[in-house]
């Protein structure tokens, strides 16, 4: 970028002064005057004057600009590992105080038939409240548990105990308490006056799990921000039959984040049906601390509410959601929205990815604090203890690599905003496969896969997979699968994913989105590239990424591409995952600011834009049924 900044001022100063020209008309020894001077000479330090002042204040301005723009760009990076310091939020009316559970009950800010009620905590405008906090949780389920019982056997289907956000973690979550004479089971649609928003419908899951019982607990799911929302309620019963019917209006209070309820998107050349789902857009930057559940019309549906930094991934487990909540925090949330358990990281910070690990336990990508290298550290978390422990630092691990061939980003790099950093291996995804305790990460900035072993005894690279002449000359020469077929190697790539095993032991498969984007900022090498790959930020209308299959075998060392076909071109950030039964794939280019939906040819059904600030890290598609829905 300065190189290209020096290249136009230089060329500006020949244009405007003519400065080579002159000088080389006008010095010859005939041109001299009486004082010796040359008039070439005379021409040259008149010009001199002239081109000194504006190229000093160019040489400022580009200074004072670049310094500008580091420094921004640090701020933004910087605002990951920011967390929330207003939790409060409109709650209307005080009807009155629990002073057991220090929570107040409030009349919620909104319109509708029906009582709906908020829980607030009293501190809930002191510094450093969160309500990502378990004594908070608790006091607030306490109280909640406390108007149940307050009249057991009066709430009735008509007259449900309802509470808007009752946990803090759902801006838009509904919850409900209600009993029926019989065992039934509970549907709803939501119906908003807009003909170009399509009815919602879902099948409720009771909190106990039930699939019919007479106490239903629920949290409903897909009310409209911003909307008038009308919605029918169903109890059918085991055969059935319509047992009660209940119809309400409610209208939703506008997005806590600001960010815009519709999603505007265009249809691709395929026929093909789109999966049953929410696409989840994760730590989207602009709006970090929240997640974003968009059905597949692009209608928000749901509206989470995070301590900071943003969804990376969302596991399921036991019926509840595990997911990041913070830089600094993972939590596992019930599907009323309740966070049950908060895991504090202490001195690691998170980024990029979270997988499930054995039995019991989730890895994290992290930064550890002091270490001199970043996002080169695996941890692992006990989901009953809360303990965190270091499972691999791979600065240790390869340091024959780290130490002896990488350096710090340099303040010249495409990546500038990392300058004076050691991101010498930038892990994005993990993968876990406990059969054989092993770990595949994605690492971008050597551009390879790279599988580890016995990960919980001796740790110890197995393979590594893209092109081979990276490796060239290290200590993991002999350590690279042998590429067979005729294929681009994947460049930049994220979101490595284990996608199925082959037809023998040792054989599989690996997914991942192959950002066709060539950047190194640690190493002093220089690839040969096919023309195809892009070594540009943003790349040009002609530029794409793709999404690659390949097949990995072990027993002999080598691995093939299998399947790929392009999508929108994106350098950095980005995934691909499989989606529903059919195979359709949902795509995120996170630079390209959109996300599509494709059939299992790769063919583009329908793509999304969305609005962020420079890029959108992932989209996942779930359809939450086992835990929001039956």
């Amino acid at each position: 970028m300065f190189v290209k900044i020096y290249k136009i001022f230089t060329q500006q100063c020949v244009t405007k002064y003519g400065f080579c020209s002159r000088i080389k008309a006008d010095i010859s020894p005939e041109n001299k005057d009486k004082t010796g001077i040359s008039k070439g000479e005379f021409i040259m330090k008149k010009n001199w004057k002239k081109i000194m002042l504006p190229a000093v204040i160019a040489v400022c301005i580009l200074l004072v600009a670049a310094a500008i723009i580091f420094f921004l760009s640090r701020a933004f990076v910087g605002m990951e590992g920011k967390v929330r310091s207003a939790w409060r939020v409109d709650a209307g009316e005080l009807l009155g105080k629990d002073e057991t559970n220090e929570v107040e009950v409030c009349h919620a800010a909104l319109e509708s038939d029906l009582t709906v009620l908020q829980l607030v905590p009293f501190e809930v405008e002191e510094e450093g409240f969160t309500y990502y906090d378990e004594g908070v949780q608790e006091r607030l389920f306490a109280s909640l548990e406390s108007m149940k019982n307050s009249r057991a056997g009066q709430w009735k289907a008509q007259t449900p105990l309802t509470f808007l956000n009752p946990f803090g973690t759902a801006a838009n979550g509904l919850y409900f308490y209600f009993e029926t004479d019989m065992a039934t089971q509970v549907s709803y649609t939501i119906h908003v006056e807009d003909p170009s928003i399509s009815d919602f419908t879902r099948t409720a899951r009771e909190a106990g799990g039930e699939s019919y019982t007479k106490k239903h607990e629920f949290q409903m799911i897909g009310l409209v921000p911003g909307y008038t929302n009308h919605v029918t309620m169903t109890m059918r019963g085991k055969w059935g039959n319509v047992r009660q019917k209940v119809s309400f209006m409610i209208e939703m209070p506008k997005t806590h984040s600001g960010y815009p309820t519709r999603l505007s998107y265009t249809d691709g050349q395929s026929v093909s049906e789109l999966s049953d789902g929410l696409y989840v857009l994760m730590r989207t930057n602009g709006y970090l601390g929240y997640g974003f559940f968009f059905d597949n019309e692009g209608i928000m549906r749901y509206e989470m509410v995070l301590e900071g930094f943003g969804l990376d991934r969302i596991l399921f487990s036991d019926g509840d959601m595990i997911t990041c909540v913070s830089s600094r925090k993972l939590a596992k949330i019930s599907p009323l929205g309740m966070a049950e358990r908060v895991y504090p990281l202490g001195e690691y910070e998170l980024h990029h990815d979270i997988c499930f690990g054995p039995e019991g336990t989730v890895l994290a990508l992290v930064n550890k604090d002091g270490s001199e290298t970043i996002e080169d550290v695996v941890i692992e978390v006990d989901l009953n203890t809360g303990a965190v422990s270091e499972l691999i630092d791979y600065s240790v691990l390869m340091s024959d690599y780290c130490r002896s061939e990488t350096y710090p980003v340099p303040l010249t790099s495409e990546f500038f905003w990392q300058a004076g950093k050691w991101d010498w291996l930038h892990i994005n995804t993990l993968q876990y496969l406990e059969e054989s305790d092993s770990l595949i990460i994605s690492s971008r900035e050597t551009s390879a896969v790279i599988k580890t072993e016995k990960v919980h005894s001796e740790p110890e690279v197995a393979w590594l997979l893209g092109d081979p002449a990276f490796w060239e000359g290290t200590a993991y020469e002999d350590r690279c699968l042998a590429p067979e077929g005729d294929f681009v190697f994947q460049y930049g790539q994220h979101s490595v994913e284990y996608a199925g095993a082959g037809n023998e032991q040792g054989v599989y498969y690996l997914s991942l989105f192959n950002n066709n984007y060539w950047a190194n900022s640690s190493r002093d090498y220089e690839p040969v590239l096919d023309d195809s790959v892009c070594r540009s930020l943003y790349g040009s209308e002609e530029d794409r990424s793709q999404v690659y299959i390949y097949k990995v075998d072990e027993n002999s060392g080598t691995f093939s591409l299998e399947k790929s076909f392009p999508v929108p071109y994106s350098s950095i950030v980005s995934n691909a995952a499989l989606s529903g039964n059919d195979g359709n794939w949902v795509v995120n280019s996170g630079v390209a600011n959109v996300f599509g939906e494709y059939d299992a040819e790769g063919a583009l059904i329908r793509q999304f834009d969305y609005d962020c600030t420079m890029q959108g890290y992932r989209t996942f598609k779930h359809d939450f049924k086992e835990f929001w829905f039956q």
